[in-house]
């Protein structure tokens, strides 16, 4: 949907009500599970079919869409768009640098091809060059891309520096995991000094290993070394980095989140530790994987880009209603998601009254934000085309009970597309 003028979520607190809330299927998940269905044979994946395309976030249709594209039978160049999905196009980059002889010519949005890919195309350039691969870039699309026919003769060892983002080692390890499948030896990822929001190359991992791959890691090395097919394909839990959100609402309006597994290894499952850390309990209730929120909020909130980075703009939702300063270290990795998230940020908090401070140190960067000492009656916020900036504002709204205009909530569509159904069902106004 398209929206010329700002909508309008408007909140009554004595009219909320304690409804239960359902996050998505995790994008993150589903995008590691899809290409290992496609590699191991577990395809269409059936947790992702049982999923209404209304309800699937948009990068993890990009993602099947670029599956389904590298699957046809050999033939001419495949157009793959990625729209604004960093993940989904690192991802099918080197899936399609791995595909024995196929041609793909990549496109996407502006904001995607501004972002920084140059150290995954290094890698795979190093690593496959050597045996026909070509991959030439536009200004900045499109990316064209021809993979090699054999890849027998080379190093089986793609390197890579982890300073600027885990999704080139995760990409690059789904690779392994092809190039172990074809070739029957190991191939490894080293990777370049210390790695980036390093939970998602655990969930990697843990991923390849729910779909019978044995992976050996040391410090900065992973291998693929083995397969055997698992019993059954693995299902997909809800998404940790919707429930971040949807926890916060829960809490405020007595409700429950649904299909929330605290055993999962998705980084952004930091936010029970998190709120835990501020006040709020986490009780069951009852149903499996269903979950409730009490206490008063008023701890002090520490969190870091270098453990959860896309829980940071909900967390600073929160922040806005604590009654103490909150510090988020390690934030400059914001700068270069789909949006500049940590100006995000900032004109999230100066909207709401809050002020922020940011410092400067020797390799990192630190937000702290204080709340304000009033609360506005109102107030304004531009996602920015920004799934988390839009829902970050959505859930401070909610949390405070002030009506907000937000202009371009149609982006939740990336990552959550029935969110603002979900408001909903709490008693929350849109128009």
């Amino acid at each position: 949907m398209s929206h010329a003028s700002p909508s309008r979520l408007t909140v009554d607190p004595s009219a909320l009500s304690a409804s239960p809330l359902t996050p998505p299927v995790s994008k993150s998940d589903a995008q590691r599970a899809l290409v290992l269905g496609h590699l191991t044979g577990a395809w269409p994946l059936p947790s992702v079919q049982a999923e209404s395309d209304e309800d699937l976030p948009a990068d993890v249709r990009v993602l099947r869409r670029g599956v389904e594209a590298l699957r046809l039978p050999p033939g001419p160049v495949r157009d793959v768009d990625c729209a604004d999905g960093g993940a989904p196009f690192r991802i099918l980059v080197t899936q399609a640098a791995v595909t024995p002889d196929v041609r793909v010519r990549f496109t996407g949005t502006p904001r995607l091809g501004e972002r920084p890919h140059g150290p995954l195309f290094t890698s795979l350039k190093q690593a496959l060059g050597p045996t026909g691969l070509t991959l030439t870039e536009g200004t900045p699309w499109p990316v064209e891309l021809h993979a090699p026919q054999d890849t027998t003769k080379v190093a089986p060892v793609f390197r890579v520096p982890g300073a600027q983002s885990s999704q080139y080692a995760s990409s690059l390890l789904l690779g392994c995991a092809e190039r172990f499948l074809r070739e029957k030896r190991a191939w490894s990822v080293e990777i370049e000094g210390a790695l980036t929001s390093a939970g998602y190359m655990d969930l990697t991992v843990a991923w390849l290993r729910r779909f019978g791959f044995t992976v050996e890691q040391s410090e900065g090395h992973y291998s693929v070394t083995g397969y055997q097919a698992p019993e059954s394909v693995p299902s997909l839990p809800g998404d940790w980095s919707s429930l971040g959100y949807l926890v916060l609402i829960a809490w405020r309006t007595g409700g429950t989140v649904e299909r929330a597994e605290p055993q999962s290894a998705h980084p952004d499952q930091a936010i029970l530790r998190l709120a835990a850390e501020v006040g709020l309990k986490m009780l069951p209730s009852g149903a499996p994987n269903t979950w409730r929120f009490e206490g008063e909020a008023t701890g002090e909130l520490r969190a870091t880009g270098k453990e959860c980075p896309d829980l940071l703009p909900t967390l600073a939702a929160l922040a806005c209603v604590l009654p103490r300063p909150t510090t988020l270290s390690d934030v400059g990795i914001l700068r270069v998601k789909e949006s500049d998230r940590l100006e995000g940020i900032r004109t999230l908090v100066a909207a709401y009254g809050g002020t922020t401070e940011l410092s400067a140190g020797a390799d990192s960067e630190t937000l702290r934000i204080l709340p304000p000492k009033v609360k506005p009656t109102r107030f304004a916020m531009d996602s920015r085309g920004d799934h988390r900036l839009a829902m970050s504002a959505a859930t401070l709204c909610v949390l405070s009970g002030v009506p907000l205009d937000l202009t371009g909530p149609e982006c939740v569509e990336k990552s959550f597309p029935g969110f603002w159904r979900q408001l909903a069902r709490v008693g929350v106004r849109y128009s």
